[in-house]
């Protein structure tokens, strides 16, 4: 059997509550990993599973210092003979964030699979163990290799870079908006009907051995009346790159346009996404990225065009070279 490391960092899925029946009202994040492997037998069928209590978080309090230790941490794991896959336990509030950091700067063929839950450990229809048996069963299987980092809840297999959290409490609140799901787990065996395009783990040039932190990056959320003073005050509190959620396709208001384009000139990094939940923001599309010297987020929603702007900056600053990153990831 393959030998599959479970890396727990907290969440709901290691949430309980006073009552069964509760599913919204509860603490996050007090259930051990070896608590909740035990109360999976079946699992041990599948793989040599080890468990491991990397941080006890709720999600949201998720951050870069976790992030670098985490995948060192993988890293090390997978170059050894003695493991051949990782399964990652999250909250869903920045699951598909930490994912996707991953996806970037794990450097290793061998499976890693995120994996959380909707509903606490406690609750009467948890969805928490089923997702965790999932990932072990994607981690130990060959054909989950060289996939890039897997999100996998609800039966579905996602890449990280694709899925994003499209509901506030439901199971089925992870989708691939735009492309689909990967495949699905059917019964105990992953099929998969599609594969990632863009590259990931081994095949990017993101090197995090060096690294004590990133670099900061803030999203400046699009509205009708913004105030455009806030990208200046990000910049004024240390941001060395903006991602704009725009209007529709990664649009602004000509006062931003003009701020932002200052900035810009300045060595200010800006990306422009889209508040949108599905689409791409084209290149010299609603606004002219070659004139501002903006970057286009392709089909990146802000947050993980945050994620990959920090790795960008840790190798450039010219938005040229930020834009084929944002083309290749």
């Amino acid at each position: 059997m393959k030998r599959i490391a479970v890396l727990a960092t907290g969440g709901t899925i290691a949430g309980s509550a006073a009552k069964e029946e509760e599913t919204l009202s509860y603490t996050s994040a007090t259930v051990s990993i070896e608590k909740l492997i035990s109360q999976i037998p079946a699992v041990q069928k599948i793989a040599h599973i080890t468990g491991e209590q990397i941080v006890q978080v709720d999600s949201s309090d998720m951050n870069q210092e976790i992030w670098l230790s985490l995948a060192k941490h993988i890293n090390e794991l997978l170059g050894s003979d003695s493991v051949d896959g990782v399964v990652v336990t999250h909250g869903t509030d920045t699951l598909e964030e930490t994912a996707y950091f991953l996806n970037l700067v794990v450097k290793s063929k061998k499976p890693v699979v995120v994996v959380g839950a909707m509903r606490p450990s406690t609750a009467i229809s948890t969805d928490g163990l089923k997702n965790l048996y999932d990932g072990v069963v994607l981690a130990a299987s060959d054909y989950a290799s060289d996939k890039g980092v897997l999100v996998c809840l609800n039966d579905t297999i996602n890449s990280s870079r694709d899925v994003t959290k499209t509901s506030t409490m439901l199971p089925n609140a992870f989708v691939s908006p735009d492309l689909g799901c990967l495949g699905y787990i059917q019964g105990s065996t992953p099929s998969f009907y599609r594969l990632p395009a863009r590259k990931h783990t081994i095949h990017t040039e993101f090197l995090i051995d060096g690294l004590d932190g990133l670099p900061q990056v803030e999203i400046l959320y699009g509205y009708a009346g913004y105030n455009e003073a806030l990208a200046k005050m990000a910049v004024a509190a240390g941001a060395k790159g903006l991602i704009h959620a725009g209007m529709g396709n990664g649009n602004m208001s000509q006062a931003m346009q003009r701020i932002l384009t200052e900035l810009s000139r300045q060595g200010i990094v800006i990306v422009r996404s889209s508040r949108v939940r599905s689409g791409i923001v084209t290149r010299n599309g609603a606004v002219m990225d070659d004139r501002c010297g903006f970057v286009a987020a392709d089909s990146l929603n802000p947050q993980k065009a945050r994620v990959l702007l920090m790795l960008a900056l840790t190798k450039t600053q010219d938005p040229g070279r930020i834009q084929e990153m944002f083309w290749n990831y």
